[in-house]
């Protein structure tokens, strides 16, 4: 439990390929899994200025923790391109969730971090702090009120209860 920013609710991997990060996670018994190709993101900003990153996503819960799989569909500027490129390819950010998005992005400005991407998608916001001193140490804020929040709470319940069949669903 981070004092400042509360528990870790989501693990997210950087891969190459997202059908075959899927399948080894199926293969551990984790799904089912949702998958969007391409996410549609209301805007997106990498250090600062607009970037046209293009990405496919999917979801999966292992208990309380989400799984992320992420795979950049473009060479626009990213996080999860820097990472690819760095030669890294797995996990690259723990993310922390809130129904008051905007306090605790205010509170981490205040404490000091910088936001090295944010966007939002479907009108909940994300931000990625610049806390990346070796791999897989990025953070990610994520607000999760409204739709969001229902949407994984769902995703959780369906993991629970998951019987091993449709493990890969796309949607959108």
């Amino acid at each position: 439990m981070s004092r400042v920013f509360g528990r870790i609710a989501q693990i997210g991997y950087v891969v190459h390929d997202l059908r075959a990060a899927m399948d080894f996670w199926v293969a551990q018994g984790v799904g089912p899994w949702f998958y969007q190709e391409p996410v549609e993101l209301d805007w997106f900003r990498y250090r600062g200025a607009d970037s046209g990153m293009k990405m496919a996503a999917a979801l999966a819960n292992s208990g309380d923790i989400q799984i992320e799989l992420i795979q950049p569909l473009n060479d626009e500027p990213s996080l999860y391109k820097d990472f690819l490129d760095a030669g890294h390819e797995g996990a690259q950010h723990v993310a922390y969730w809130s129904e008051d998005y905007q306090q605790l992005y205010d509170r981490a400005l205040s404490l000091g971090y910088t936001v090295a991407q944010e966007g939002a998608i479907r009108g909940g916001r994300f931000a990625y702090l610049d806390t990346e001193t070796h791999p897989g140490t990025v953070i990610e804020i994520s607000d999760i009120g409204g739709a969001k929040g229902e949407l994984f709470a769902t995703l959780r319940e369906m993991a629970a209860a998951w019987d091993g069949t449709s493990p890969i669903n796309r949607i959108g």
